[in-house]
């Protein structure tokens, strides 16, 4: 990049400056700008800016943040020069990585590739706590993964799982998750046992497609390579040799997670993952996941990692949901306080 520069309007007539950075390459800054400037729109909306193109030069305007819009477009700059294709996708976690973290360096996020996906896109960390999540699933031979939906808890887990098995450093993967019922009885829906239980397995089944070539994963699956089990089903086993991940922990009962964890054989390695602000259970304390949160707290070799809001990589809305609700909750705990100080 030649350089940048601040531009003032001239005869003191009020106006708003305009941030100009200049790039090396054409090319390269093609690639940075997207298709029709999709790349420019996604960061100027993070940023409360606008972002214009003419040649290699980019000009911000507007009242935003210049100087973080400067620094996004700048690493990314960097990253397409390395030769990595950009998506939308893309820019949209540099976004959140440096709004979260202003001196990250994008390299070490683009960089740590756990698995490519069937589609060919690398499977990488996109927040400050997926990559904390990360290191410590290669640190900790049990880990637990606790944030709201869409934090990448359970999608990450697994692959890291696949890459183990790919490694030849475990002989299976063990899918699991407690099957609550929510408003209808398993013995009544249609179907033998299989079928009934896999509406809950689901998730597992979807982004276990999204990592391994559909025929490849059933004959994994029919060769018992890869399990995908309700967690009843792990009651007296020794899962030796394997890496197994509890989806969902947040809805497993004390004895249940209790059973789980001490299914752990030689050479296995153990991942439980699960909102614990979204509890299906009858009683929110019966949770076998806060149970042991709390139990197990002072076990040095057992790995936590806690994601928030700023974590979530679906659409931009679910972390403005995610903290609306939250807001709520606060609210309310602060009335029902309030409410109970008034009667003393």
């Amino acid at each position: 990049m030649l350089g940048s520069a601040r531009n003032t309007p001239r005869c003191g007539i009020p106006a708003t400056d305009a941030t100009a950075l200049v790039f090396d390459d054409n090319t390269l800054t093609r690639e940075l700008v997207g298709e029709l400037g999709s790349h420019l729109k996604i960061i100027g909306r993070a940023m409360g800016v606008s972002i214009s193109q003419r040649g290699n030069t980019l000009s911000i305007r507007g009242d935003g943040d210049h100087e973080a819009a400067g620094t996004v477009l700048r690493e990314l700059y960097a990253i397409v020069a390395d030769g990595r294709a950009l998506h939308p996708t893309d820019v949209q976690h540099a976004v959140r990585i440096l709004r979260s973290e202003p001196d990250a360096d994008l390299h070490r996020y683009f960089d740590d590739t756990v698995l490519v996906s069937v589609t060919g896109r690398p499977i990488t960390p996109r927040s400050p706590g997926q990559r904390t999540y990360l290191e410590k699933l290669r640190r900790f031979e049990v880990c637990f993964g606790v944030g709201p939906a869409g934090t990448g808890k359970t999608y990450l887990a697994m692959a890291v799982a696949i890459a183990a098995l790919q490694r030849g450093e475990v002989r299976k993967i063990v899918l699991t998750r407690p099957a609550v019922e929510a408003g209808e009885k398993l013995g009544f829906l249609p179907g033998d046992l299989t079928e009934k239980v896999d509406p809950y397995l689901r998730p597992l089944y979807d982004a276990l497609s999204d990592m391994i070539p559909g025929e490849r994963a059933q004959r994994m699956l029919e060769r018992g390579t890869i399990e995908v089990a309700p967690l009843a089903f792990m009651r007296g086993r020794t899962l030796g040799g394997a890496y197994v991940i509890l989806d969902e922990g947040q809805n497993t009962t004390r004895e249940q997670m209790k059973m789980f964890l001490t299914r752990l054989g030689e050479g296995s390695r153990m991942v439980i993952t699960g909102d614990i602000t979204q509890v299906d259970l009858p009683r929110h304390g019966d949770s076998g996941m806060v149970n042991a949160l709390e139990v197990l707290a002072g076990v040095k070799t057992i790995g936590v990692a806690h994601l928030s809001s700023s974590d979530v990589v679906r659409h931009p809305l679910v972390a403005d949901i995610i903290d609306a609700y939250e807001q709520q909750s606060s609210d309310a705990g602060r009335d029902r306080r309030h409410k109970s100080s008034g009667r003393r």
